[in-house]
């Protein structure tokens, strides 16, 4: 529109320049609104130009301020702190984690070293791969039972558990894992490796009493067999109730939306200090995906701290002594 007004006020302008017709008028009338319209527009471009000038010193003086300054480092010096908490404690606690690989030997072996070598085969099938943290210095892994379920029910002699670790030293170590018991009602295997020679760490004991939703929580596994994966998360639930490879219930599962994945079953769900508050054990998955939903479980402590001194000395739970 304002396009078309300059158009015709040349044209206007023209014509009373060929012949003196009574267009002058309208030139002059245009003439004056031009006048109007443009000191508007630069009055109000002026004012915003000034308006944005008065934000920007306004911002600048606040960002100089000693105390904005000082909000803004506390703040950065929190996320950094947080950020420190979390490498610390996995670096504390990774150590103590060990990888499962449940393994079917093509043949029976003659010796031990040679069942070693068989291990290593190329004809050796992967059955299954899970996680498992050290209890003592005596080499006692604890790892849930359907991670060893076919070594424990293995008639042919062929099963065989490969247990990768690291001592307090950081040198990594590859043994096999003996089966010591079971407690399928519990979803908990003991197995034992020889590491004669080596100190491991053995993982701090927490407990599950005195936890509360919201609290945060990690865990530490080897998903899809990534070695020394971590993910994090909140306590979402307490009180649940998930199925054991018995078939019985294990009440008082925690539920977390830290990520747990094929491979991290066995593997520890550990609270803000590094200590031990659950055994990772289950996830529901999206249907026909096998991908977690992100409802995951773990075996409370406190039963576990329970259990597997007996199964240690005994083979088997309390419950199955009598």
């Amino acid at each position: 529109m304002v396009l078309c007004s300059l158009h015709a006020v040349s044209s206007v302008s023209s014509l009373q320049r060929t012949n003196s017709s009574p267009c002058y008028s309208l030139d002059s009338e245009c003439s004056s609104i031009k006048s109007i319209i443009f000191p508007r527009r630069k009055a109000i471009a002026f004012g915003s130009g000034l308006s944005m000038v008065s934000l920007l010193d306004l911002l600048n003086t606040i960002s100089k301020l000693p105390s904005f300054q000082s909000a803004v480092a506390l703040q950065l010096d929190e996320v950094q702190q947080e950020e420190d908490r979390v490498v610390n404690l996995f670096q504390v606690t990774s150590p103590s984690i060990v990888f499962i690989k449940d393994l079917e030997l093509a043949r029976i072996p003659k010796n031990s070293s040679d069942e070693m070598i068989l291990a290593g085969d190329e004809n050796t099938k992967v059955e299954g791969t899970g996680s498992g943290f050290i209890w003592d210095k005596f080499g006692h892994i604890v790892t849930n039972y359907h991670v060893v379920a076919k070594l424990a029910t293995d008639g042919s002699n062929l099963h065989r558990c490969k247990v990768y670790f690291v001592d307090n030293r950081g040198n990594s170590l590859c043994r096999e894992g003996k089966l010591i018991g079971s407690d399928p009602a519990y979803d908990l295997a003991v197995l034992k490796v020889d590491a004669e020679g080596y100190e491991l760490k053995p993982v701090i004991l927490g407990t599950s009493k005195n936890l509360h939703v919201g609290q945060s929580c990690f865990a530490i596994g080897n998903p899809y067999g990534y070695e020394n994966t971590l993910t994090t998360g909140v306590v979402s639930g307490l009180g649940r109730e998930i199925p054991s490879p018995s078939g019985k219930a294990i009440r008082g599962a925690i539920q977390t939306d830290a990520a747990i994945n094929a491979g991290n079953s066995g593997g520890p769900l550990i609270d803000s200090y590094g200590h031990v508050i659950g055994v990772n054990t289950a996830t529901f998955t999206r249907k026909g995906t096998g991908v977690s939903s992100g409802v995951n479980f773990a075996i409370p402590i406190d039963p576990v701290v329970r259990i597997v001194p007996y199964i240690i000395v005994y083979g088997t739970p309390y419950s199955d002594r009598f």
